[in-house]
């Protein structure tokens, strides 16, 4: 049992989850990865490789796919390493780097989606400026941004993390390096740990969250004005697909922060599958969504693989 922080060299991670749904949650997990890993990557590359895609939204879509496949990587195999073989001991840094490879993917992703809301809004709303506001130069500086400000408030809970003083032990009841459940372990009961992560919630969760909705509810208005029935589902039908995505990411989401919050008392086993469910199920629903959803997609995919076969061929 360890007694101090410094004689915290790593922790010992133990995913609780029912024996007799290991095996199906280990080949759940294989199988999620693998598919959000392919699917991202060929939403991706069909975006890069096709000149027409290249435009704002696509740009978007093309960077939540990289945060999706990052996100996966991050989180997936070291699940099934544990769940393989029930604990899985983590070195003190790499475990650390875990915690903020995951926040920043959860800050930029938030971001991204609010730009993604931002861009529909410009264009149903004030079409005539759109081209001239929404340009590809414009995403990308936006894009740099979301990265800088995660990065800038990142860095002080990495220092958070590194004054945390652990005295329970180092044996961890999650399926990955969580911050929520490092402070739980330490010997502090100092208001300023949770309360950092709290500020984070409310700034990158709750706040892009309201953005999105009340964007979307701006655009319905605006749509509903427009007189062409064609144009008016084409709408309707980008922003359901933005808003599938919204849910995907977002439900999961405020449910394992709210949940405890609302004094809900989840059982560690209950609580671990609703945390694998979703970090991991959202990264490979959101490239379906696109490529069911957006006809550009579509085409361009069924293009992609026409070249590919004519090429083997």
């Amino acid at each position: 049992m360890n007694t101090s922080m410094e004689s915290v060299s790593e922790f010992v991670l133990h995913c609780v989850i029912d024996s007799s749904q290991r095996n199906y949650t280990i080949a759940a997990l294989i199988f999620i990865y693998l598919m959000s890993i392919c699917s991202n990557l060929l939403v991706f590359l069909v975006i890069v490789q096709n000149n027409q895609l290249q435009t704002p939204m696509f740009l978007l879509i093309a960077t939540l796919a990289i945060l999706d496949m990052l996100n996966s990587s991050n989180l997936i195999p070291r699940m099934v390493a544990i769940l393989i073989s029930d604990y899985l001991a983590v070195p003190y840094g790499p475990c650390i780097l875990q915690i903020d490879v995951e926040a920043h993917i959860l800050v930029v992703g938030t971001l991204v989606i609010s730009l993604m809301a931002a861009d529909r809004y410009v264009a149903v709303v004030y079409p005539l400026r759109y081209p001239s506001v929404i340009t590809n130069q414009t995403v990308l500086v936006c894009i740099l941004l979301t990265n800088v400000i995660s990065v800038i408030f990142i860095i002080p809970l990495t220092v958070l993390l590194t004054e945390l003083p652990f005295c329970q032990g180092n044996i961890l009841s999650s399926c990955f390096c969580d911050y929520s459940a490092m402070v739980q372990k330490s010997c502090t009961e100092d208001p300023r740990y949770l309360s950092y992560l709290s500020g984070l919630t409310v700034l990158f969760v709750i706040g892009p969250l309201l953005l999105i909705l009340s964007s979307y509810l701006r655009i319905t208005l605006a749509a509903l004005q427009i007189s062409s029935v064609e144009e008016r589902k084409k709408v309707f039908s980008t922003c359901l697909t933005h808003l599938l995505v919204v849910c995907t990411i977002y439900i999961p989401l405020i449910l394992s922060y709210l949940l405890p919050g609302t004094g809900i008392i989840l059982s560690t086993e209950a609580y671990n599958t609703l945390v694998i469910v979703g970090n991991t199920v959202p990264p490979t629903l959101n490239p379906i969504i696109y490529s069911f959803r957006n006809k550009e997609i579509k085409t361009s995919l069924y293009k992609f693989f026409m070249r590919k076969t004519a090429g083997g061929n």
